[in-house]
């Protein structure tokens, strides 16, 4: 089993491009090509983990939280960070992060989170916004219509009209055009110097901005007119409902404080939370926005999307305290509490698609602070 294997399986879980603009996800250190016959996942790749890593002899470690975050200037042994990346290279042992990208895909953190707090309809706050590459733009021309086939058939060969598994996509609709052409003009249809109407059809395929250039080429060797027409048009991402940063819930039947902060507990694991009640807060609670980790960058979306409960790991003091203003009741459960037990769901599923490798969760990634 390579590194690539597990690559291949991760992104599929959770594709990169859903990660948050600022994050530093994919492969961090290694090759692709290394062995990785085991692999051990972690929330945070300290020194205590790698050495399990080493004694466990795994290929592959695969921690949440990106070792290399900020760029470093030197890989030496003066810093605990620098020396995990050492020695783990040094190692052979390849390093990859999931982080937002994790958190955003369908079935990741953020809704593994979601899931232990009750039926309800479950959307992403912040909706991630994808446009596949071969439809970037949109080229529009108008021809005759015995012309249509040989100039969708030219550009498709530079890659137009591709959308997903389907190739020369196009959409034709007939209509009427005019010109009037002057007397350095060579009309391919009626004359110059005079107005003319001629029936045509406007035909439409989607294209990668890399290849607008040969389009137009393309465009101008098919064509019959003297002077082609063509309208490019760049196309907006589009939001995907169920994919990005955090989640809203609205749940089927209201809940109170008390049974929501229970069902959080027995969600995470842990037997604490810190609550920051809004002022005027209801009773009850049916709409909850919430985000792994810290949050806080999330909190004003929440609010404006009318949750009147927002759950995370941690977040600023005075952010809290304008959720309270604004009446939005604040749950914080730890950073990493919102995090860890997700483990043993991405455990379960590497294991289902590598099949002959061993995934296992560290022992030795525990969260920095203790409640004493």
């Amino acid at each position: 089993m390579l590194v690539d294997d597990s690559i291949r399986a991760l992104k599929i879980i959770a594709p990169l491009e859903y990660a948050a603009p600022w994050d530093n996800v994919g492969l961090l250190v290694g090759s692709p090509t290394w062995n990785a016959d085991r692999a051990l996942l972690t929330i945070d790749l300290t020194e205590p983990v790698l050495r399990e890593a080493m004694e466990l002899k795994a290929g592959l470690i695969v921690a949440y939280h990106p070792p290399i975050f900020e760029p470093m200037k030197s890989v030496t042994d003066a810093t605990f960070k620098q020396r995990i990346i050492l020695n783990a290279a040094s190692e052979k042992i390849a390093i990859y992060s999931p982080h937002t990208a994790l958190d955003a895909a369908p079935g990741g953190v953020n809704d593994w989170i979601a899931e232990g707090l009750g039926a309800g309809d479950v959307r992403a706050l912040d909706h991630h916004e994808h446009l596949p590459e071969t439809e970037q733009c949109k080229i529009i021309t108008f021809c005759p219509a015995e012309a249509v086939d040989r100039i969708r058939d030219g550009l498709a060969s530079i890659g137009a009209g591709r959308i997903g598994e389907y190739s020369r996509c196009s959409f034709e609709i007939g209509g009427r055009g005019t010109f009037l052409g002057n007397e350095a003009s060579n009309p391919t249809r009626g004359r110059k110097g005079r107005f003319e109407r001629v029936d045509e059809v406007r035909l439409e395929m989607t294209c990668p901005k890399a290849a607008l250039a040969l389009a137009a080429v393309t465009l101008k060797e098919f064509h019959p007119y003297e002077e082609p027409p063509m309208e490019i048009l760049a196309l907006l991402p589009r939001p995907q409902r169920n994919i990005g940063q955090g989640r809203r819930v609205v749940l089927d039947q209201s809940v109170s404080r008390g049974t929501l902060l229970e069902r959080l507990k027995a969600r995470l694991g842990v037997t604490q939370l810190m609550v920051a009640a809004g002022e005027g807060a209801p009773h009850e609670f049916t709409r909850i926005g919430l985000s792994a980790g810290a949050g806080g960058s999330l909190l004003q979306t929440a609010i404006d999307r009318d949750c009147q409960v927002f759950i995370t790991g941690e977040m600023r003091h005075h952010d809290v305290l304008a959720a309270q203003a604004r009446g939005c009741t604040v749950i914080l459960a730890g950073h990493t509490s919102t995090e860890r037990g997700y483990l043993s769901i991405l455990q379960n599923r590497l294991a289902e698609m590598l099949a002959g490798a061993e995934v296992l969760v560290s022992k030795r990634d525990v969260d920095p602070l203790e409640t004493m």
